[in-house]
């Protein structure tokens, strides 16, 4: 079985609607997840939806591996550090940053791993988006924060030296799915200029709005990765 994890451009979305639910139990607690024939997709957020510092993530990979989960592929809704890489863009990241919070789902023992975003997995995405039309950037850095609040425009200001696209769940999940050897790689839609990044103020309005622009583009990609396959 694949995967699919969505976020915040997904709550409103009716693409799973018809899909059966099933309540997955785990150590770290219960996930709801919905399953088609072949994929099964999770809302990290909850239902009711949670804030991103209260997502279980350890819930929620292990609920996917205990399904049989052999690839994952996230959605995750970012802002942009860059002013070349524009709102409404669409970006598969290669490589992530999160040195302030790293979970694990091995708290216990002695294991150590060399995390990777999966190469080949990340390649089929950038082509199904290209075979819909939908453009995607290959490659770019994701900087995982914790939130639940926006960053200050002086964290911006550092954190744009170190990568392209800031977020606040993709490196958690990324790594707990590597440490269960699950091949990982994300959609990024970017819905905004990070804080300071604009000539004109950031505002909740504006990002809310891109949200729902990407929205058809990210929903005719999941289609294709239901109907195709997750390679």
């Amino acid at each position: 079985m694949n995967a699919i994890i969505g976020g915040t451009s997904l709550l409103n979305s009716s693409l799973f609607s018809p899909w059966k639910s099933r309540n997955v139990k785990t150590p770290y607690g219960s996930v709801r997840i919905r399953l088609s024939e072949n994929t099964a997709f999770l809302q990290r957020h909850g239902d009711p939806p949670v804030p991103p510092h209260r997502i279980n993530h350890r819930a929620n990979i292990w609920a996917l591996r205990k399904l049989g989960a052999v690839k994952i592929i996230s959605i995750n809704s970012v802002g942009s550090l860059k002013p070349s890489i524009k709102p409404g863009t669409l970006l598969i990241p290669d490589d992530f940053l999160s040195v302030w919070s790293i979970p694990t789902l091995f708290e216990k023992e002695m294991r150590f791993f060399i995390p990777e975003m999966d190469k080949p997995l990340a390649r089929h995405l950038h082509d199904l988006c290209k075979k819909a039309g939908i453009g995607a950037k290959s490659g770019g850095i994701y900087i995982q924060t914790i939130g639940p609040r926006l960053e200050t425009k002086a964290e911006i200001r550092m954190l744009k030296g170190f990568g392209d696209i800031v977020g606040m769940t993709m490196a958690s999940e990324a790594t707990l799915s590597m440490e269960y050897g699950i091949p990982y790689a994300s959609l990024c839609s970017i819905d905004n200029y990070c804080n300071g990044i604009a000539k004109t103020p950031l505002t909740m309005e504006q990002i809310m709005d891109n949200v729902q622009k990407n929205l058809g583009s990210i929903e005719r990609i999941i289609e294709a990765l239901v109907t195709k396959g997750i390679a």
